[in-house]
């Protein structure tokens, strides 16, 4: 598929509008040591709160749920009750929720690369294969498009309360890690 010099504007500006509620994300779980099994338990257990709660409502073309369950399962571990999402209607908010998902898996091949060898990795090394982001980009795209003037502002709100989600699994987890 051939990159248009267009693809990946709705991406930039959901990207410019949820900055900060991304780097809170990444240094939540930052202190996640993933080569030990208690940790990685943890650090599987945030994640699965919140896509329990996202994949539902976002529907992704490639769910990672099953997988997350499978390294849970793997590691003698069941799947944690979701948390609840606030849903909006609306397909921009699905697509910003989509956004999040699909974003977050460009750093499951970097977060796999550091899990213990022995610990499974279905869900971090469930990745785009080549040209799937760009194919995303060109399908969140077209949404914009046929989408009315409040899409993109919908779309923020979705992957906001994707990262919100995100950030209280995080906190919530690492709370219980650390009393």
């Amino acid at each position: 598929m051939k990159k248009s010099p267009h693809v990946g504007r709705i991406r930039q500006a959901l990207r410019d509008a949820t900055t900060e509620d991304h780097q809170q994300v990444d240094m939540l779980f930052a202190g996640h040591a993933l080569g030990s099994p208690e940790s990685y338990h943890i650090f599987l257990s945030a994640h699965a709160r919140a896509l329990g709660a996202l994949e539902p409502v976002a529907r992704p073309a490639t769910p990672r749920l099953p997988l997350l369950a499978h390294d849970l399962a793997a590691l003698g571990c069941h799947m944690p009750a979701p948390l609840p999402l606030d849903v909006r209607s609306g397909e921009g908010y699905r697509w910003g929720l989509l956004y999040a998902l699909e974003g977050s898996r460009l750093g499951g091949a970097m977060l796999a690369r550091k899990v213990a060898p022995g610990l499974p990795t279905a869900y971090l090394s469930a990745i785009h294969e080549k040209g799937e982001w760009t194919a995303f980009q060109h399908r969140l795209d077209s949404a914009a498009a046929q989408g009315d003037e409040m899409w993109l502002d919908d779309a923020v709100l979705g992957a906001k309360a994707a990262f919100a989600l995100f950030a209280q699994a995080g906190a919530d987890e690492t709370a219980t890690m650390y009393g």
